[in-house]
């Protein structure tokens, strides 16, 4: 039981998978929810060509340029898919560093140049746009990521994002679904 200890607390132990470097080069798919999954990010509805699209709010359209901005901070980052969502964004990040040869396993300390330090820079920057705006926000204290292995799981993964919105209606963390 020691060494769930950290500071003499509990502590919540890692998702992550143990022995990986989060900061090699590879493919990631994550998953930010918004605090207690409040949906202030956008609303789905359907567009003249019958689709369904997320329409942003203000603090969405701020997720949105935050996405966006990653690369600009974290150069060695590109972009692939992503979709904003009511109450979460899911993204898949591609970290490619040409010159990485230096494996570090996933430990429990300062993060930088990694996955923790891109997701921490983003959910920060929308966060201090909500509060210098005096928008009510905040963020769950975690995310999801998932390692991308292949090619067919990224193409599953690709689509799964895109269709996000169209599956709205069935998502258990709609609140409209309460009612139903």
């Amino acid at each position: 039981m020691q060494e769930n200890l950290f500071g003499g607390r509990h502590r919540i132990e890692s998702t992550r998978l143990a022995s990986y470097d989060y900061g090699s080069n590879g493919m990631y798919f994550i998953t930010v929810c918004t605090r207690d999954r409040a949906c202030c990010l956008g609303e789905v509805s359907v567009n003249p060509a019958g689709e369904c699209v997320v329409e942003p709010t203000l603090l969405g359209q701020r997720v949105i340029e935050g996405w966006l901005a990653i690369t600009h901070y974290h150069p060695y980052v590109f972009l692939d898919a992503f979709q904003l969502m009511p109450n979460h964004v899911h993204g898949v990040l591609w970290i490619c560093k040409p010159d990485y040869t230096d494996w570090q396993p996933n430990t429990f300390g300062p993060q930088r140049q990694n996955l923790a330090s891109i997701v921490r820079g983003f959910k920060s920057g929308v966060k201090t746009f909500a509060t210098r705006n005096k928008i009510p926000f905040d963020w769950q204290p975690r995310y999801y990521d998932r390692v991308i292995r292949n090619t067919n799981e990224l193409d599953r993964i690709r689509h799964y994002i895109e269709a996000n919105p169209s599956t709205w209606h069935l998502d258990r963390d709609n609140l409209e679904n309460l009612y139903m």
